[in-house]
């Protein structure tokens, strides 16, 4: 079983569970954490870290709504629609309930708090 992360959007928590692997024990040592993430296709949010985690890129086929990844070796993603792509993440984990996520990332710039539980 993964570790619970908590992700607060304004009033709203989402609690994803995080996957054991290199990069999720990286990300974990750099919490907790308050980002301006940026908007980008309406699909999902991202910021830029200032240093690389270690990375296990696959092409995924199908991004779910809830998964949190990361792009290239420092940008994390928090997706908030389903859709394919052809692009490789190194998967951190997944929000299990997306029920008022897409509500609570809104449609442009937004404060993300990250923590563990």
């Amino acid at each position: 079983m993964g570790t619970t992360l908590n992700i607060t959007i304004g009033t709203y928590t989402f609690k994803a569970t995080l996957l054991e692997n290199e990069t999720t024990k990286a990300f974990k040592a750099m919490l907790p954490l308050t980002l301006l993430m940026s908007e980008l296709n309406g699909n999902e949010k991202y910021f830029h870290f200032s240093s690389d985690l270690p990375t296990h890129p696959s092409k995924l086929g199908t991004i779910h709504a809830g998964d949190v990844m990361l792009w290239g070796s420092n940008s994390f993603v928090l997706f908030y629609q389903t859709f394919s792509t052809s692009y490789a993440y190194t998967r951190l984990g997944h929000i299990e309930d997306t029920t008022y996520l897409q509500q609570a990332l809104g449609k442009g710039n937004v404060m993300v708090s990250l923590a563990l539980e």
